[in-house]
């Protein structure tokens, strides 16, 4: 990286997000940008994922940028593999491999304020940017619980999404911590080749069949020949899922029969009463994500595996201690315990205009306008931002959606001409913010009876979008100038001056 390399706009993160706004960034006709990737490939969560089982659970037609279609998914739900190579292919279709920086971890940003621009800190030098795309994703920065005796335990230690290959798991006895979406993966892949395999469950998910299978070279080539089928297919899976909101936003007591569905989805693989006791959640399905597997079950099944339904704390040498007073002799731990997703890390790094950082303003809970635009932050844009989460459907549409208004934030500043700044107004903030929580009071998410990821440490849902993917589409459809302050550098003075609300419309 150049010494004193300023950019136009700096991009944060190679995933789903960060490749969109460098495409869509391109196809604005912008190219004095740079995508900011601290491993040394693209791919984000794509990449770090590399578990045995891992695959997504949106179906391939619809988990993938409707601007890059892509005819020859394998099967209906692609693995991880599958999913990595696709984006590996956007990045060279689409000629973004010059803008990325890899190995250029961003260690800090500074907003300063005299000169309207970003002072950004990285592993592999230091840039300036006038706008700062934000795409690290809430999915990326893996939470390890504060186990006591964790340190001392002689085995393997790993996340899910750190899996260390080089240990090899065949024979050996294991832990697994947790019962989200990658340790439902993990379980069946790995149950078949471990001596013993001990799941510690504190809160069992509702499980419903994944109905996958191998796309048919004849599908394909059908796709490939007629592309318009293929976007007949993906707004087919679109609008099944949007006819689903509903019932997760307004009205989740329809939801019982979907309870009785992945009640019947266990008892054909659980047998045994207690077991199935033990599986059995205790709140309304969907409060927390459902979960898509077909051999989840038959391997909790399986002779060599113990479900012990508590979580996992304390651990005594090799020996793994659960809530209940459970003791087990294990050789590896592994750890399917989330992400930091309402505490972001890249927060701690953000120092806006008042000198304080990101996660300082947010030490009450995440809020931004629109999900993008954080108050005191100026030129800061995030993609997959507060309350932009989907509990049903493919994350790749609200990615598309923030994109828009990425772009159209990128033209309002190129309206306004010359040196110029938009920060979001704490009231505009507030209100959409008030908006977005009052909705969420009747979801599913909010009054199904768990405590989920979704929530906060202060038990605020500041992750999921409470409504369809279409709403969100039309509420960022284009920048609202008069929820901004318009900032421009003050004559004679070190600051930026705030633009009044007269002088603005005059601007504009």
């Amino acid at each position: 990286m150049a010494e004193h390399e300023h950019v136009r706009v700096a991009v944060v993160g190679s995933g789903f997000g960060g490749l969109g706004a460098a495409v869509r960034l391109r196809r604005e006709g912008i190219t004095d940008f740079v995508v900011l990737e601290r491993a040394d490939s693209v791919g984000g969560t794509w990449r770090d994922n590399s578990y045995p089982g891992c695959a997504c659970d949106v179906p391939s037609h619809l988990y993938s940028f409707s601007f890059a279609p892509n005819p020859d998914w394998p099967r209906t739900f692609s693995g991880q593999e599958h999913i990595r190579a696709y984006l590996e292919r956007v990045t060279d279709v689409f000629r973004l491999r010059p803008h990325i920086r890899f190995n250029s971890e961003v260690k800090r940003m500074t907003w300063d304020a005299a000169e309207l621009r970003w002072e950004i800190e990285t592993a592999s030098g230091t840039l300036t940017a006038d706008l700062v795309v934000s795409a690290t994703g809430p999915l990326s920065d893996p939470k390890i619980p504060d186990i006591p005796g964790l340190d001392t335990f002689p085995g393997a230690v790993f996340h899910s999404a750190r899996w260390d290959h080089d240990y090899d798991l065949r024979g050996k006895r294991v832990a697994m911590v947790g019962t989200g979406a990658s340790a439902i993966q993990i379980v069946p892949a790995i149950q078949p080749s471990v001596s013993k395999l001990v799941l510690f469950q504190r809160t069992p998910p509702w499980v419903l069949p994944r109905v996958d299978r191998a796309i048919s070279d004849a599908e394909r080539r059908l796709h490939r020949a007629l592309p318009l089928t293929t976007r007949l297919r993906r707004g087919l899976l679109w609008g099944i899922r949007e006819l689903q909101v509903q019932a997760f936003t307004k009205h989740p007591g329809e939801l019982g029969f979907v309870e009785q569905l992945a009640k019947r989805n266990m008892a054909r693989a659980i047998k045994d009463p207690a077991l199935r006791a033990k599986l059995t959640p205790d709140y309304r399905i969907g409060c927390k994500r459902i979960l898509l597997s077909s051999d989840y079950y038959p391997a909790l099944a399986q002779p060599n595996v113990d479900v012990v339904a508590g979580g996992l704390s304390e651990i005594r040498g090799s020996t793994v201690i659960a809530a209940d007073g459970t003791e087990t002799e294990v050789d590896a731990i592994v750890f399917g315990t989330g992400f930091h997703v309402t505490d972001m890390p890249i927060a701690e790094r953000v120092v806006g205009a008042d000198g304080r950082t990101l996660a300082e303003t947010w030490k009450d809970g995440m809020e931004a306008l629109r999900g993008a635009s954080a108050a005191g932050f100026p030129n800061w844009v995030t993609i997959i931002g507060p309350n932009t989460g989907l509990g049903n459907s493919s994350m790749i549409l609200m990615i598309e959606s923030q994109l828009n208004y990425m772009a159209d934030y990128v033209r309002q500043l190129e309206v306004l001409g010359g040196r110029v700044a938009l920060d979001a107004r704490p009231s505009a903030v507030r209100a959409w913010n008030h908006r977005v929580q009052e909705r969420m009071k009747r979801t599913v998410w909010n009054t199904g009876g768990c405590n989920s990821w979704y929530l906060d440490a202060n038990g605020r849902n500041t992750t999921i979008w409470p409504g369809t993917t279409g709403e969100f589409r039309r509420a960022t459809r284009r920048v609202d100038l008069g929820e901004y302050e318009v900032l421009r550098p003050s004559a004679g003075s070190p600051s930026a001056a705030r633009v009044t609300d007269e002088a603005q419309e005059a601007t504009v």
